[in-house]
């Protein structure tokens, strides 16, 4: 068994647990206003897979970590800080974003013109997401 992809494999792991986290809590809420509003499902579904972005970040992560290692360029141990600092900053945006995104549904809901408008908090806190992915190809 090879130790040197745990890195690898709790940025993947961690940065899907993030985005059903996040996906989850929005996806909870369009449930919710699909019930009691007769149009517009589509806007309160992608709003609710938003959230999802954080797995891609972590599965890019986890290819270009593990190419890393074994061309020696990064060690196992530096892979696993890297992995969890990363994986817990992509939990605590996919977290923020699906709870920004429940606000979204809400208000979109009641005023529909808003709806774009209320992408861009989303995408602030999206922001975090990438800073946390590029400092992390910045260390290896």
């Amino acid at each position: 068994m090879e130790f040197d992809m745990i890195g690898p494999a709790i940025v993947m792991g961690l940065g899907c647990f993030a985005s059903a986290i996040g996906c989850g809590i929005a996806g909870m809420a369009s449930h919710a206003i699909m019930s009691r509003v007769d149009e517009g499902h589509a806007k309160f579904i992608a709003l609710s897979a938003i959230p999802s972005s954080q797995s891609i970040y972590g599965l890019i992560l986890m290819v270009m970590m593990k190419n890393a290692i074994k061309s020696g360029t990064l060690t196992g141990i530096n892979g696993i800080g890297i992995g969890l600092i990363v994986g817990l900053a992509l939990i605590a945006s996919s977290v923020y974003q699906g709870k920004c995104c429940v606000t979204a549904i809400q208000a979109a809901a009641k005023q529909p013109a808003i709806y774009g408008k209320t992408l861009v908090s989303i995408t602030i806190i999206e922001s975090f997401a990438l800073f946390a992915f590029v400092f992390a190809l910045l260390l290896m």
